[in-house]
């Protein structure tokens, strides 16, 4: 009897915990990636689409912004999962690489701008609670996730173009 009891007192425990952590995001976290958000949108409106797109086709010429500048920017300008849609400017052997740097600056981009990849907030937010809990600034880590992302983007990119040329050339395959 006492572990029906137990059981059905913290099993409502944790839909409690639930609802006060959904109340805690509805009035801090949802208002600020509203913002972000908004914000985001209104420059691109400013710019103007088509120049926005003009600059987007332009880096797609060169290797280092191709796999720096572009996947920022459609991280930023589109968030996940929208932003792999910027591979529309690329040729087919360079789809795949844009794709895994793209891919792999969705959580490097989370603690300065959170609004780019809401879902991984949660895992950002969890590892900086720990930084802090050392006693290191977030705002430090932040900086240093998305610096280490531009890096870890490059070295993706680069290396995925030379395996889908190198795989597509060994299976005779024209791209």
């Amino acid at each position: 009897m006492q572990a029906i009891e137990w059981f059905g007192t913290n099993f409502i425990g944790l839909f409690e915990a639930g609802a006060e952590t959904f109340m805690g995001f509805m009035t801090g976290i949802i208002p600020l990636l509203v913002v972000l958000l908004t914000f985001t949108n209104s420059v691109i409106a400013l710019i103007g689409q088509d120049r926005v797109d003009s600059a987007i086709r332009k880096s797609a010429k060169y290797t280092l912004l191709r796999y720096t500048v572009m996947p920022i920017l459609s991280v930023l300008l589109l968030t996940n999962p929208m932003a792999y849609t910027f591979g529309k400017f690329l040729k087919e052997e360079q789809k795949p690489a844009f794709y895994d740097a793209a891919v792999s600056f969705v959580h490097p981009v989370t603690g300065l701008l959170p609004y780019a990849n809401a879902g991984e907030l949660f895992v950002y937010l969890g590892i900086a609670n720990g930084v802090m809990e050392a006693g290191y600034n977030q705002g430090s880590l932040a900086v240093r996730y998305f610096l280490t992302g531009i890096i870890v983007i490059l070295l993706r990119g680069v290396v995925t173009e030379r395996i889908t040329k190198f795989l597509a050339k060994r299976s005779g395959v024209v791209l």
